[in-house]
């Protein structure tokens, strides 16, 4: 039976579906600009269930400063072809962070929080429905003025409303070992290979306090499914990081979305933002970078609308969401899996180190190195965040 409006509290200006970068980050602001916020998610505390490889590029913490004691300083990439041969890259004055990803999730929320935002773990959005410019959620008793989805990946908020909901990912897996001296410091190490990783990377970073070694693969052109070869990727990188002498510490798993922007992303009153409405980058899959300047932004812009009679929120970002017209149509290309032996031939010419260069570093001065290693083929992997 649904209630009507007045049995319905308590009330809010905003509620957030999803506790993730996006919908913490968006609670923050919001509560900063004195908006009355409540974020609702169903796990049980913010660091569970962590699905995030959790590697923020510079250009994140520009937009959300991060206590350096929840990460690792990353200064290059070490990109593996896959007959072994290696090439570094690094660009003067960047690097990448490796993050204790559930530590920087309770981070978020003690900020949300002290801001003022009211936090509901263990709280479930099963529906909900527009009545007299307020959105109720019957079931857990809530309403606000506003919505925004940041319910990830494959969003309740954007199937309740009929908005654009994400088609095509790559399906990764990760584990965290424990920290390992084998996996060199200083470098993201990606493996690139067709038979192991068609679509993608496999990975093994030198995390925060821990290794994470993770694959994610991509369905083929027209729809054929893929499954990551987990197995034979962690065997075909075992002599060069003795990971079977490691603990296991957690694992993870999960679909990563990557066919873009969704369409469409809001309707009156409701917004998606981060993975629900596909700000995810459909070629190297990062997306927390996106998820601070966009949950930031959205949060902005539907504060001045409840409060300001400012223009609509959802008309506003899609102007300023991105499109990743150009990643989508690389994706499309990578996801073809070119055959090994062609990766062997090309991956270090001048043409492939300067789109890795792009790829990795934008349009940053890069200084690349290469030598030849004696291991055997090597796995695949291309960090899940970055």
């Amino acid at each position: 039976m649904t209630k009507s409006p007045k049995q319905i509290h308590p009330d809010y200006d905003l509620i957030i579906v999803g506790a993730s970068f996006a919908g913490l980050v968006a609670a923050r602001t919001a509560a900063h600009r004195s908006l009355s916020v409540a974020v609702i998610d169903a796990k049980p505390e913010p660091g569970a269930r962590v699905r995030s490889t959790g590697i923020l590029v510079k250009e994140a913490i520009g937009e959300c400063d991060v206590p350096a004691a929840l990460t690792r300083k990353i200064p290059g990439v070490r990109m593996y072809a896959p007959n072994g041969d290696h090439m570094d890259l690094t660009a003067p004055g960047y690097f990448f962070l490796a993050t204790d990803t559930a530590g920087l999730m309770r981070w978020l929320a003690r900020e949300a929080a002290r801001a003022g935002a009211n936090l509901m773990f263990g709280a479930r959005f099963t529906h909900a429905t527009l009545l007299a410019d307020r959105v109720h959620l019957h079931r857990l008793n809530l309403s606000a003025r506003y919505l925004l989805g940041a319910d990830g990946a494959r969003s309740r908020v954007a199937e309740v409303f009929g908005l654009g909901r994400n088609r095509e990912f790559l399906i990764g897996l990760e584990t965290e070992y424990e920290e390992t001296p084998t996996v060199d410091p200083d470098f993201l190490h990606c493996f690139i290979d067709s038979k192991r990783a068609p679509g993608y990377l496999g990975w093994v970073v030198p995390g925060a306090g821990m290794t994470q070694v993770g694959l994610a693969v991509s369905d083929a052109p027209f729809g054929a499914a893929r499954k990551p070869d987990y197995q034979a990727f962690l065997k075909s990188i075992d002599n060069r990081f003795a990971l079977w002498n490691c603990e296991v510490l957690r694992k993870r798993s999960g679909p990563i979305p990557c066919g873009g922007l969704v369409s469409p992303l809001s309707t009156h009153r409701v917004l998606l933002t981060g993975d629900a409405a596909g700000l995810v980058s459909p070629l190297t899959a990062g997306g927390i970078r996106l998820a601070f300047q966009y949950g930031r932004r959205a949060a902005a812009t539907i504060s001045d609308y409840l409060q300001d009679g400012g223009p609509d929120p959802g008309a506003v970002m899609a102007k300023e969401y991105p499109t990743f017209a150009m990643k989508t149509w690389m994706r499309r290309l990578w996801s073809v899996a070119p055959p090994n032996a062609l990766l062997n031939a090309t991956l270090f010419t001048p043409p492939m180190r300067a789109l890795a260069q792009r790829i990795y570093f934008e349009r940053k001065a890069v200084k690349t190195t290469g030598k030849s290693l004696t291991a055997p083929s090597s796995g695949e992997t291309l960090s899940v965040a970055i």
